[in-house]
């Protein structure tokens, strides 16, 4: 259980941070506000890349701790990973009101909640069927993906940040319901894995996308809150995620708390940019 948690920390870290490198990366390359096609220029970033990699070293962390916790716990972990982005932001020229330090602070009173409620137990086993959907889900999430990013408007790159949050909540319940048993090979066969994969690239473009828009901050708190709520609804009435007897209240406050930090700090931290990039 122990490990469970240091594993969910460890992929919020490697989360916030890899946002910050890849919107940097994006702004490096002259994507920032430009079109889709101005994504090429990514190739030329290795920064971009590098915050690819450090993502994926996230989602690996992630995975592992899904296994040991609940999807609630370990989405509202990683939602609270917008608190490393705002920190590094920080050093980049974004200033956090003394307001945004106190959102942070009631983030990790939600996150010292759910830790101490959650009870750890394995997912329910979802059927074939339910996992060969998620995989479909993710050719209507670049749909919707693909109409966003050619509409004008500042509505665009929430619509951008919904989508991937919606690609990675398919992601996080695929790897909590993965049967990793019997011999590799037939992981090749196992839907979830294919899900993983599909979603996992959808949102990644969708969430590129959405830094060309808007403020890595803001973005993320978006992705990371659609993630954390939809996911973890799933994980409780579909998978079979408990809470341990007594700490029902302990952990609907720790969930509220949580993202509301993840958010206020999103806020604040948005709200602040100086000259600096």
């Amino acid at each position: 259980m122990i490990l469970g948690y240091v594993l969910a920390v460890l992929a919020a870290v490697a989360s916030g941070s890899g946002s910050i490198l890849e919107s940097a990366g994006v702004r490096r390359a002259g994507a920032f506000g430009g079109s889709p096609q101005d994504l090429v220029a990514l190739r030329r970033q290795p920064l971009y890349f590098l915050g690819v990699g450090v993502d994926l070293l996230g989602f690996v962390f992630a995975a592992a701790a899904l296994h040991r916790l609940p999807l609630f716990l370990v989405q509202s972990v990683l939602a609270f990973s917008v608190g490393v982005t705002a920190t590094i932001s920080a050093v980049l020229g974004v200033r956090l009101a003394g307001a945004g330090w106190a959102a942070l602070g009631v983030g990790a009173t939600g996150l010292v909640l759910l830790g101490l409620s959650a009870d750890p137990s394995p997912a329910q086993p979802l059927p074939s069927t339910w996992k060969l959907l998620l995989v479909a889900g993710a050719g209507v999430i670049a749909a919707i993906a693909f109409v966003a990013q050619r509409a004008d408007g500042r509505w665009a790159p929430i619509v951008l940040g919904f989508c991937a949050g919606l690609g990675f909540s398919a992601v996080g319940i695929s790897a909590r319901t993965l049967d990793a048993s019997g011999p590799a090979w037939r992981l090749v066969l196992e839907p979830a894995i294919w899900s993983m994969i599909a979603n996992g690239l959808a949102a990644a473009v969708a969430f590129a996308m959405a830094l060309q828009r808007g403020r890595a901050t803001a973005v993320t708190a978006i992705m990371f809150t659609t993630n954390t709520a939809v996911s973890s609804l799933i994980g409780v009435v579909l998978l079979d995620d408990r809470v341990r007897s007594g700490f029902t209240a302990a952990a609907a406050a720790g969930f509220v708390l949580a993202v509301a930090g993840a958010i206020g700090t999103a806020h604040y931290a948005a709200g602040h940019r100086t000259t600096a990039t």
